[in-house]
């Protein structure tokens, strides 16, 4: 029985509304979470992404994804941030399907905002790990696998 999930979905960029049923969002984040927890997904475009980087990170461009984690437990509290063009590009360059991709970002997101982190090198063997056994158990490949 997988944690329950108050999931607000919103597209500020369109594009790939097809691609991110509300059931499928679920089902990803659902996968990596540990704890009941409330997520808002906001599908985002490049200057929002960009916006947000520089003005909570200081990093002047759009990433792929921004975790706003505001409580760990009892329940985790947070806001996924997706940029639609990054994700997309992304996808291209790794030679994936988009919606593939974009499953991964809401995995890692979702790893994020429960404390998982990859700055330092046994962080990311972890965090890495985790996330590549979640995504082969949704169907997926694995994300860090050339």
């Amino acid at each position: 029985m997988r944690p329950a999930l108050q999931l607000s979905l919103q597209f500020a960029d369109p594009r790939h509304r097809a691609l991110l049923p509300r059931h499928k969002v679920m089902r990803w984040i659902r996968a990596a979470l540990e704890a009941p927890a409330q997520i808002t997904v906001r599908i985002v475009d490049a200057d929002e992404g960009q916006a947000l980087n520089r003005d909570y990170r200081q990093r002047d461009y759009a990433t792929n994804v921004l975790t706003f984690d505001y409580q760990h437990a009892p329940e985790v509290i947070a806001d996924l941030i997706v940029c639609a063009p990054v994700v997309e590009r992304e996808a291209v360059e790794l030679g994936k399907p988009v919606v593939e991709h974009y499953a991964h970002m809401l995995v890692h997101g979702t790893l994020h905002a429960q404390g998982y982190d990859h700055e330092a090198d046994e962080d990311a063997v972890v965090m890495e790990a985790r996330e590549s056994a979640l995504m082969r158990a949704l169907g997926f490949g694995d994300p860090y696998r050339r």
